[in-house]
């Protein structure tokens, strides 16, 4: 079996188009489609099937992905175990992440593997956590950092931090100066929350439900960015997020955020791992600094801001817009 025609197979897969992987690879498409065919070859059966957006796994081929992305992946870890006994660890390490958590864990973390593990590539994946889920599961991904609403409880999943849930405005909304606001206030609010279906969403709405109410949203989007800069430009607009994805929007007081309570919606943010099979040294590195950042910060996704930072940004972002004007 050769290593390089199994990982193009399983790239094909995953992309279903021959195209994407030759622009990928910066090639011409014919020779990924050659390399293809030969592979198809050994088998003695078609491993594809043509459709009129790319390409699709034959039943066959579907049972080959399985088998061929976890034989790559041991094949993997025992070339980078006799690395590591050789005492210098190197791999890459496959990461998947919620928007919320990319920066700074995955900056400090990138930091820190460059001055003490220099050997160590990083592929990060950037995606919702029911896709993570299904990626890790698939073993697309070897470590995700994810949000559970529950608290995790097997060997599988670490906690990392405890992030309670705020309603978001621009700067000077009356609603979001004080330090809590009830979740039935959110009942008639002009909402941009993410798209449906997402587990964040549902939990959301189900709250709602459960207080009588129905949600008002006027815009969805599952970009945190967007919805940030929605609300930071628009009087009267609010979204529902934590406290990480908007820690430095709120220490430059651009925007204004209150705790919701009654129900306050807790979510656990976990280092998640395979659920079968050992890890390889890289990984268990890049897992022990991940929680090793964490706890440094006080269990928490982002660094500490010095308390008298912090002050300085609270008032800044409770101040009228009369108050900024005079200031």
């Amino acid at each position: 079996m050769n290593i390089a025609s199994a990982r193009l197979f399983l790239e094909v897969a995953e992309a279903g188009s021959l195209s994407k992987v030759a622009a990928r690879r910066q090639t011409v498409q014919s020779h990924v489609s050659r390399q293809i065919s030969e592979f198809e070859a050994t088998f003695g059966s078609p491993l594809f099937r043509r459709t009129g957006r790319g390409v699709a796994l034959t039943e066959l081929g579907s049972r080959a992905a399985l088998r061929l992305r976890s034989w790559l992946q041991e094949t993997e870890r025992l070339t980078e175990d006799l690395r590591a006994d050789a005492g210098k660890v190197l791999g890459e390490v496959r990461m998947g992440i919620i928007p919320s958590a990319a920066h700074p864990l995955v900056t400090r973390l990138f930091e820190r593997l460059q001055q003490e593990h220099p050997g160590i590539r990083l592929n990060i994946a950037e995606a919702q956590g029911a896709e993570i889920d299904a990626m890790l599961d698939s073993g697309a991904v070897d470590l995700a950092v994810l949000f559970r609403f529950k608290r995790p409880s097997g060997r599988e999943e670490k906690l990392l931090s405890v992030a309670h849930t705020y309603l978001v405005s621009a700067p000077g909304d009356d609603l979001t100066c004080e330090p809590t606001v009830n979740f039935t206030r959110l009942a008639n609010l002009r909402l941009v929350l993410p798209r449906r279906p997402g587990q964040w969403r549902n939990a959301l709405d189900e709250a709602a439900r459960s207080l009588g109410f129905k949600l008002e949203t006027v815009t969805e989007a599952d970009s945190l960015t967007v919805q940030k800069e929605l609300v930071a430009h628009t009087k009267g607009l609010y979204s529902v997020l934590g406290p990480y994805s908007m820690a430095a929007e709120l220490q430059s007081g651009r925007l204004q955020a209150s705790q919701l309570v009654k129900p306050d919606l807790i979510r656990h943010t976990t280092l998640a791992l395979p659920k079968q099979g050992k890890l390889s040294p890289a990984c268990r590195i890049v897992a022990e600094v991940v929680q090793q950042l964490t706890h440094s910060w006080g269990d928490r996704l982002t660094e500490p801001v010095p308390e008298g930072d912090a002050s300085k940004s609270a008032a800044k972002a409770r101040r009228s817009p009369k108050e900024k004007t005079s200031a």
